[in-house]
């Protein structure tokens, strides 16, 4: 799982660690950013380029895949409590679930991206998710669920029933809570946390607090990938970058050495396509 503030290079670096997968199994790249770019980055313009694996699958999923997924799946049912209790049209409630609630449809991709994981379609998967603040808005799901289920009881209980089904509502909370630890559960113990930053001042600012959110939740992250990391300096402007970078490199270097730490050059062409993404492997793989 790849995650960072938007614009810092985690699609590339998904990307080249799919391309590097595919080669030892059947690898999933799968991109849940509201703008994805993936086959933009694989150079894929309508049919799949013959230079890709064929163990490589792409696909990209944006929000308006996510809300009929999660509509498939949820939406019915979370209908069946709300409906017993608000008078608001099928329609409008998917909409207001799916686009205002904090982290919704990110952890709905948890939970589909753990099926995917459990089916064993796929030796492989690797996640390019939406910018950070969204993905950590996910966290506060299951947090905010079970402080709804502390006052279930009394609210719910005249209701009873839903609506349609007559299931008990309170089993149907209490089912979403039992989904919503698993895929907490799923990304502590089966995902690999990988960070990708640029050494600039609000980029590195951020960092602690990002840290923090993870460790609260008990989610560790194996790698920090430095982006666009100035090594040649036959410039004037070359050198000056390379000067403004250096404070922000160590800090990273020192701060987390614990960790594992890429550092990617930035390169003189925009990487697309498989041949330049090959060499951003070489680095995260070396």
């Amino acid at each position: 799982m790849f995650t960072g503030k938007g614009g810092v290079g985690k699609t590339t670096c998904s990307a080249a660690t799919a391309l590097h997968y595919a080669a030892g199994g059947r690898t999933l790249a799968i991109s849940t950013d509201a703008t994805p770019s993936l086959s933009h980055i694989f150079e894929i313009d309508g049919e799949r380029p013959a230079a890709l694996p064929p163990r490589l699958c792409i696909t990209e999923i944006g929000g308006a895949e996510i809300r009929e997924m999660w509509d498939r799946k949820f939406g019915r049912e979370v209908y069946e409590v709300f409906s017993s209790f608000v008078d608001i049209d099928y329609d409008s409630f998917v909409e207001f679930m799916t686009s205002i609630l904090p982290g919704l449809g990110e952890e709905f991709m948890v939970d589909y991206i753990r099926e995917l994981s459990r089916e064993n379609g796929y030796e492989n998967i690797v996640w390019d998710t939406a910018p950070l603040g969204q993905t950590l808005g996910l966290l506060e799901t299951p947090a905010m669920l079970g402080e709804h289920l502390k006052m279930a009881p009394r609210i719910y209980s005249r209701l009873k029933v839903g609506r349609y089904t007559r299931e008990p509502v309170l089993d149907i909370l209490r089912r979403w809570e039992r989904i919503s630890a698993e895929d907490m559960a799923f990304l502590r113990d089966g995902v690999d946390f990988s960070l990708v930053t640029v050494p600039e001042a609000l980029s590195v600012a951020q960092l602690k607090g990002t840290f923090r959110e993870l460790d609260k939740y008990g989610l560790a992250v194996r790698r920090i990938i430095i982006n666009n990391v100035v090594r040649e300096t036959d410039s004037q402007f070359l050198r000056t970058r390379a000067r403004q970078q250096a404070p922000y490199l160590e800090h990273i270097r020192a701060a987390y050495s614990h960790l594992e730490i890429v550092e990617l050059p930035m390169f003189p062409q925009e990487v697309k396509g498989p041949e330049r993404l090959r060499a951003v492997e070489n680095y995260l793989f070396a």
